[in-house]
Formats: structure tokens, C-alpha cells, sequence
């Protein structure tokens, strides 16, 4: 009985060990991360302003060599003000630059 018990101790173990070391390399960034980063930082230093909320929106290919990802952040400037802003990074997803960035406050 014990050998049966420090076999399954055994095969759990070895499980666990697996699990810790194959499972974050299943979990990958998000394509849009990148310029999601960017995105943050852009926005804080544009209006500077702190960020308190987060959402992509989405990629849109507008051709071969160009792609264009929307964020939409909820920011709150040094007085208090609370607001939506869209932003949007145009980008060559080819050769992963960026193009342009362009802020539009919602609502």
C-alpha cells in the first residue's frame, strides 16, 4: 500500500513540476499588447492624466502594409476630470511600426 501511495506522490508531483514549467509558455500576449502599451503611455503623456480604465476595441486592416488598432481608456486628469478618449495607432503590421497615433475624447 505504501508503494502504491508514493507512486501516486510521485506521478502528482511530476504533474505539478510540468504544469509550472510548460504552462506559462501556453499563455502569450495578445497580438494588439504592444500597442496597447503604447496606447497607455501616449494617452497619460497627452493629457497627462492618469488611466483607470482599459478596453481594445479592435484591429481594422486597412491594406497590405497598414492595419489600424482602436483602444477606448477612461482617464482622470490631475483636477479630478473623468473622460473617455478613443485612441487610435495606425501601423505597418508587417514590419510592426507605427504610423500614427490620434486621440478622440468620447461622448
Amino acid at each position: 500500500m505504501r508503494k502504491i501511495t508514493g507512486l501516486i506522490g510521485s506521478v502528482i508531483m511530476a504533474v505539478a513540476l510540468l504544469l509550472v514549467v510548460i504552462a506559462p509558455k501556453l499563455v502569450a500576449a495578445p497580438e494588439y499588447a504592444k500597442w496597447g502599451t503604447i496606447a497607455v503611455k501616449e494617452t497619460q503623456r497627452h493629457y497627462q492624466a492618469d488611466i483607470i480604465d482599459y478596453l481594445h476595441v479592435g484591429r481594422t486592416n486597412l491594406a497590405a502594409d497598414q492595419a489600424e488598432e482602436k483602444f477606448k481608456l477612461w482617464i482622470r486628469t490631475k483636477d479630478g476630470n473623468e473622460f473617455g478618449v478613443f485612441v487610435y495607432i495606425r501601423f505597418n503590421p508587417l514590419q510592426d511600426t507605427a504610423y500614427t497615433i490620434r486621440f478622440e475624447r468620447a461622448g
